[in-house]
């Protein structure tokens, strides 16, 4: 074998005068098939590009769970879409892990002017969408190919356990956003407790033990929320603010709002823990499915008694990219 570094040519796949032809065609049937030959275990689908790479399924229970999960996010922030300090006039904004692309399309319709990318997996968002949204079948962990200085705001939002390197991650974000432009990002918790000890010695500890188990096997953790201003501030950005939260699981809080809260977030939590956990208690920690669904069935009971107290913390950090000064990207 030549010890020359470049790329090989093959020779005999001369398309230069076959652009529009049926084989050209057929490669990108073919391309399109292989991303959305999506894969089916224990009864949920999951994404067919980079299998295994992310535990959540992506079937329509799973999609509505995440548009409720949308409307959780923007009642913790009092009903909005974001609390870093944007200009009043993005022009190209990032959102990275889009899932159904309902915080691109809402942000798009808030900001006609911008144009707002949002990347995924699974290509599972709508065909309708607003003229300035656009999707992409993408791997946040790979390299980014956006370049230097491209987006005003880039979105990040639920990618616990989804990354093995935050570290190049955040870099990375860096480098694609313009000087002075602002990087956010909102996690969610999934260890629940309570100021009252109610789930204490409840399957909801459990659960806390359990899902921060499966995410170390994983590879990904899933205490994110807990590390990104720190991480934040060592890739290089600049004030970095930090808002937690108390989101109440169940209709248990005396204040209203919080009661509001509550109740969407049940309703998260009961159609949610299944894709939550099934691909990583199944195929990672090596559980059976029964052994699964009872463990959910005693979730779910728990998530119905009035007397368990529990919440989770959530977590939205932002930061801006340092005026001047050129950021370098990671190789």
């Amino acid at each position: 074998m030549a010890n020359d570094p470049n790329l090989e040519v093959d020779e005999l796949h001369d398309d230069s005068d076959s652009v529009f032809s049926d084989d050209f065609n057929s490669e990108l049937t073919s391309l399109r098939s292989s991303i959305m030959d999506y894969r089916y275990e224990n009864g949920r689908r999951y994404h067919a590009y980079r299998a295994g790479s992310y535990w959540g399924p992506n079937d329509e229970k799973a999609q509505d769970n995440l548009d409720i999960t949308h409307h959780v996010y923007t009642l913790i922030m009092g009903d909005r879409l974001y609390l870093a300090p944007i200009s009043d006039d993005p022009q190209k904004v990032l959102d990275v892990g889009t899932g159904t692309g309902i915080w691109a399309m809402e942000f798009a319709d808030l900001h006609p002017s911008s144009l707002v990318i949002g990347t995924d997996l699974s290509p599972i968002q709508p065909n309708w969408v607003p003229p300035n949204v656009q999707f992409e079948v993408d791997d946040c962990t790979d390299e980014w190919l956006f370049g230097e200085n491209v987006f005003d705001f880039i979105h990040v939002r639920a990618l616990y356990g989804s990354v093995g390197d935050w570290d190049a991650f955040y870099e990375q974000a860096l480098y694609a956003l313009k000087p002075g432009a602002w990087f956010q990002q909102a996690e969610q918790s999934v260890v629940p407790k309570s100021d009252d000890g109610t789930t204490t010695g409840t399957v909801f500890e459990e659960w806390g033990n359990v899902s921060l188990q499966a995410g170390d096997a994983f590879g990904k953790s899933l205490v994110i929320l807990d590390e990104a201003k720190e991480r934040m501030i060592k890739a290089g950005f600049v004030d970095v603010v930090e808002r937690r939260f108390k989101l109440p699981i169940g209709e248990w809080p005396s204040d209203p709002r919080l009661k509001r809260q509550g109740q969407f977030n049940r309703l998260v939590w009961l159609e949610g823990i299944e894709g939550w956990s099934m691909y990583l208690l199944t195929t990672v920690l090596k559980w059976s499915r029964a052994e699964v669904e009872l463990y959910l069935a005693r979730m779910r009971k728990g998530l119905r008694n009035p007397k368990i107290h529990a919440y989770q913390e959530c977590t939205v950090v932002y930061g801006r990219k340092p005026e001047g000064g050129k950021m370098r990207a990671t190789s």
